[in-house]
């Protein structure tokens, strides 16, 4: 121990091994048997021990820490996302680093930040992005994994047919004889992901003999209040309305809950149905029928991806479908 701060090779003394094993305990846990490594693990707690990643980072070359940059901590989906990648990062033995960046712009300064660390992969949501991000990590050797997303990659993404899941869940409201259905849908920064759920609608509609008519826009995914003026805009231009699908479960939701106040029926007048499976959806009453986009498999599925091209395993495919369900609830 020097100048009070513990050192490795004081960990290495305590628990009767050399410092490389006790190196190999944080950076190549496949390399030290297990009860060896818990033997140091266990010493390193004792002693207040926190290896030095920056230093191990420059000696070998390699971080064994993955970035990511999130939209959002305000649902139940992106935790789901976020347990996801806790779990693969664990089991590979790496370490996650996740900055929160609410815009392009804040994207990409988590992004300038990621690539400082000399992170060994990037995660993003969604595969719309600042220019300067993305040219940025044209330039670098750095694995980027775009998530919620399945087409147009940059290097490799993961995510769900959202096309697909629009079209089941007309389907399913058709089914059961719901004729003036509307689509609710975000426009608003980093959309694109929402936008593309209009040319599903519209075509299964068609397909169904039924007329595509009832979009409407809103400002906003995480607020109640969004769902109630969605609601009144589109029973003003479809007094008819008898089912919506909603971008997601919080605007279904703030839905619903206009539908109470209003003495509307749900589902008998209109059927309401959500997007991703929130907390909110099994807890409200009536229970909200709702897309779950499998939040863990991606977030898994996303750090594996990283972890296999860096030891020179790439996925045999770059675009990763992790498929979604309808859980069929009470409101519709």
């Amino acid at each position: 121990m020097r100048n009070g701060r513990i050192t490795m090779g004081d960990v290495a003394r305590a628990a009767g091994v050399s410092p490389m094993t006790v190196s190999n305990a944080y950076r190549y846990p496949e390399r030290v048997q297990d009860a060896t490594r818990r033997r140091i693990l266990e010493v390193a707690a004792d002693l207040g021990y926190v290896p030095n990643l920056a230093a191990g980072s420059l000696a070998a070359g390699q971080s064994r820490v993955i970035g990511g940059a999130i939209p959002s901590m305000r649902n139940s989906s992106f935790y789901r996302y976020i347990l996801g990648m806790q779990h693969a990062v664990a089991e590979a033995g790496y370490k996650l680093v996740l900055m929160l960046a609410e815009g392009i712009e804040q994207e990409r300064q988590a992004v300038q930040t990621l690539v400082g660390l000399r992170v060994e992969g990037i995660v993003l949501v969604g595969n719309e992005h600042h220019s300067d991000t993305a040219s940025l990590l044209s330039k670098t050797a750095t694995p980027v994994v775009e998530s919620w997303a399945l087409e147009d990659a940059m290097d490799m993404c993961v995510g769900y047919d959202t096309a697909e899941a629009t079209r089941a869940m007309v389907r399913l409201h058709a089914s059961h004889g719901r004729r003036r259905i509307a689509l609710i849908v975000y426009e608003g920064a980093v959309s694109r992901r929402f936008k593309m759920r209009i040319p599903a609608y519209e075509q299964q509609m068609r397909a169904l003999g039924l007329t595509p008519d009832l979009v409407q826009h809103v400002q906003e995914t995480d607020g109640f209040g969004a769902g109630p003026r969605a609601l009144d805009a589109l029973l003003q231009r479809a007094p008819d309305l008898d089912a919506v699908i909603c971008p997601t479960d919080i605007i279904a939701a703030g839905a619903v809950f206009e539908c109470g106040r209003r003495g509307i029926d749900v589902p008998g007048r209109i059927a309401v149905s959500g997007w991703g499976d929130y907390e909110i959806a099994s807890e409200m009453t009536p229970g909200l029928t709702t897309i779950q986009p499998n939040a863990w498999e991606i977030g898994e599925a996303a750090i594996r991806m990283i972890v296999q091209r860096q030891r020179g395993r790439p996925p045999a495919e770059p675009a990763t479908d992790t498929g979604f369900d309808i859980l069929r609830r009470a409101s519709a």
